[in-house]
């Protein structure tokens, strides 16, 4: 099956049609019932036509479960296309090319690109998160495979690849996030993913119709021009507890929506009913509102759930305004990136006037930078002292004492868990490694709630919801939108990296375009 020109990538192109994908999400086990169900579910959706392909959780919620390409491989065999999520937490980057090799092998080229949900408890334990690369490193080395193929060993020989990979590369962002650190980084983020080869997003779920405007809106202002579908969840009762709980991180039931489904439940169907039925309003909102298509999922649904969503929301289309307060479910203090028109419900095109925060005297960021740019640019004061100490202590037998003074100093400042391939200055002098439950380094990922990580909620805030917050008062919160932070290199664990940057060994050392930066030529 050729998929440089696929259904899938000719409706995402087409401006008057409306992309349909279907999420599906295996658990674990190969021979279950549930499995029987998803793909006696699939061949149904295959042989009705209307969807452009069917996407494949791969061990959604951090659990282990049955890998995407196994299911996508049979999928793929009923003339249905696939959507392979491709997370990050489980696989090194040498791991991740070798499944990339194998799923081009297989023609499984559409992939959703995600950070992942943290890993649950699994064998024995709970299991070691990877997350070696992020999103836009995973983005950054699909193009290249696009564009030039990969370097390959064959009899010991180096050989190249005839022909480049042709994957189609999807991302996710959320507009429903209530502080504006969060929100406006949410969008920032999406800057790099577009910059770094992304060629279509969908976004995270959520129930409001103002939001969904906004990241439209957002993304014709600021020139983001990828297709975008609209994320319609339909929930099972036990779901939604455990998203209004927030257990299901990046997902979102505020109190109104809450409350009533719990009094939609009270019917004979426990509510299923008026479930489907809001799904069909914000699917005929989204394509009133111009969304390139929309992404459906749900748990233990039916085909026959499904067409039922379809056909009505065909029938709502037409008069789309008039749902729009039944889609109005957002936390009372949420930020909003433009301002409401009242007439709509939806936005005006005046963004929401953030007003500006005061820069501290003295904080933690002012005095950090000051030193980086006393001692690590080249027109710094101190800059070729310290280069000379640093590179001559290194040559000596001072080497270990230099790198453990500026581990234990490093660490008494900013949690430093001694890398090597420092990244302080370029993320407001936060350490992703020791700050970040996935050490992310281009973005933050979305799962964070009301500014607080999803792994460790209450107790440790999403870092790049503080480097906003940092960076903000000397406005240069806008640096996010740009730039390329290159995975760490593991070579220089536990060795010095004021040694290692004043060689050029380091990430500074790199480019910060995705595309030259350090991918195989």
């Amino acid at each position: 099956m050729e998929t440089h020109d696929s259904r899938l990538r000719r409706s995402l192109k087409d401006p008057d049609e409306f992309t349909l994908t279907f999420e599906l999400v295996p658990g674990r086990g190969g021979r279950t019932q549930e499995i029987n169900r998803i793909v006696n579910l699939a061949k149904d959706i295959a042989a009705d036509g209307r969807f452009q392909a069917l996407s494949i959780t791969e061990n959604a919620g951090g659990q282990p479960a049955l890998s995407p390409e196994t299911l996508g491989t049979e999928i793929l065999a009923m003339g249905s296309e696939v959507i392979i999520h491709l997370s990050c937490k489980d696989k090194n980057r040498n791991q991740m090319e070798s499944l990339l090799f194998g799923w081009d092998r297989h023609n499984l080229h559409n992939l959703l690109v995600i950070a992942g949900d943290y890993p649950k408890e699994g064998y024995c334990g709970y299991p070691k998160p990877v997350f070696d690369l992020d999103t836009i490193h995973v983005l950054d080395l699909l193009s290249s495979m696009n564009k030039r193929g990969q370097s390959i060993q064959e009899n010991g020989a180096s050989g190249k690849q005839e022909k480049s990979i042709p994957f189609l590369k999807g991302v996710v962002v959320s507009p429903f996030k209530i502080l504006e650190s969060e929100l406006v980084m949410q969008y920032y983020k999406l800057h790099r993913k577009v910059a770094a080869g992304a060629d279509f997003v969908i976004t995270q779920l959520g129930y409001d119709a103002r939001k969904f405007h906004e990241l439209l809106q957002y993304m014709k202002q600021k020139q983001l021009n990828i297709p975008v579908l609209g994320n319609v969840f339909i929930p099972s009762l036990k779901v939604v507890e455990l998203m209004h709980e927030g257990k299901l991180p990046g997902c979102l039931i505020p109190d109104s929506l809450y409350e009533q489904m719990q009094w939609e439940a009270r019917t004979a169907d426990k509510g299923k009913k008026a479930r489907l039925e809001r799904a069909a309003k914000l699917l005929a909102v989204l394509k009133g509102l111009g969304y390139d298509g929309a992404h459906i999922g749900g748990p233990a649904l039916t085909f026959k759930d499904l067409d039922f969503v379809l056909t009505q929301a065909d029938q709502l289309v037409s008069d789309w305004q008039s749902l729009i307060p039944d889609l109005s479910f957002c936390p009372p203090v949420t930020f909003h990136y433009y301002e409401k028109d009242e007439k709509t419900g939806l936005n005006t095109g005046r963004e929401t006037v953030r007003p500006p925060a005061k820069p501290p005297w003295l904080s933690a960021y002012s005095f950090s930078h000051w030193v980086h740019e006393a001692a690590f640019e080249p027109e710094g004061r101190l800059y070729d002292f310290c280069k000379k100490t640093c590179l001559r202590l290194d040559e000596t037998r001072m080497r270990g004492p230099l790198s453990t003074f500026e581990h234990i100093t490093k660490a008494a400042l900013f949690g430093c868990l001694n890398c090597g391939d420092c990244t302080l200055e370029k993320l407001a002098f936060l350490c992703p490694q020791s700050r970040c439950a996935k050490y992310l380094l281009n973005g933050p990922c979305g799962g964070s709630h009301k500014g607080w990580c999803e792994v460790y909620p209450g107790r440790k805030r999403c870092l790049y919801v503080l480097a906003y917050e940092r960076l903000k008062p000397y406005g240069l919160e806008e640096k996010f939108k740009a730039g390329f932070i290159p995975p760490r290199n593991w070579s220089l664990n536990n060795t010095s990296s004021w040694v290692n940057f004043y060689r050029g060994l380091d990430n500074f050392a790199k480019s910060e375009d995705p595309a030259d930066s350090c991918t195989k030529k």
